[in-house]
């Protein structure tokens, strides 16, 4: 579904990302996981379109969207939910996940919106609510939410448990599992590399810009390096 070929990203003088190559195959949930800096950020943003690559290709569903403007990926079938949610604060919860939908033409998202309610009850309780008033867990399920009703093939979560309490991670790992087996592929960035690895597929480590390991996520749990710098 997704190649990534040797893709080279820089921040002004800074080579953030070192010519990595990635491949998800459409029904996988792979995660990237990584330090802080690392470069996991990056490169869920040039698969966006939000920041340019220099050299490289990424191909999604065979096609070359390598630089492709951020809207354009949206109706391709890409949904990306930043790292800090990023939802509009002033707007209530109905709002927000109706500017989810704004690619959407189609008669079902009125049922849609029934099936983001049913993944996330909290969020149909406080529908008419300033988004900016939920708390961080909440934020986090419209995030998703919102991404969701653009229908993705392929959906990239950036760090889904940054912040929260323990049991609203193991919520929002379930949910991520449930959205998996309903027919999205999933790239998830995740410094949480234990739970990340749990509900992964396959795995890709990256170091300063740089694809160091991949492979089977239990294999790589199981990596005497992984477990020293990620799993404690």
């Amino acid at each position: 579904m997704l190649k990534i070929k040797n893709l080279n990203v820089y921040y002004g003088a800074i080579h953030a990302l070192k010519s990595i190559n990635i491949e998800i195959r459409e029904g996988e949930i792979v995660t990237l996981i990584g330090s802080n800096g690392a470069g996991k950020t990056s490169t869920l943003k040039a698969i966006s379109g939000i920041i340019p690559c220099k050299s490289g290709t990424i191909e999604f569903e065979g096609k070359d969207i390598t630089n492709a403007q951020p809207h354009k990926l949206v109706y391709a079938g890409i949904g990306h939910v930043p790292e800090g949610r990023r939802i509009f604060s002033e707007l209530t919860v109905m709002e927000n996940l109706e500017l989810g939908a704004y690619t959407r033409k189609d008669k079902d998202v009125k049922s849609d919106f029934e099936k983001v309610f049913e993944k996330f009850p909290r969020l149909k309780e406080r529908r008419k609510q300033d988004a900016g008033t939920l708390s961080g867990g909440e934020q986090q399920m419209l995030a998703i939410g919102r991404a969701l009703m653009s229908r993705p093939k392929l959906l990239l979560l950036d760090e889904p448990s940054m912040g929260l309490a323990p049991i609203v991670v193991r919520q929002i790992f379930s949910t991520i599992k449930e959205i998996n087996k309903s027919g999205t592929t999933i790239l998830l960035v995740e410094q949480n590399a234990n739970m990340a690895l749990s509900i992964a597929d396959r795995a890709y480590v990256i170091e300063t810009g740089q694809i160091v390991n991949s492979g089977a996520a239990e294999d790589i749990k199981q990596n005497e390096d992984v477990k020293k710098a990620y799993l404690g």
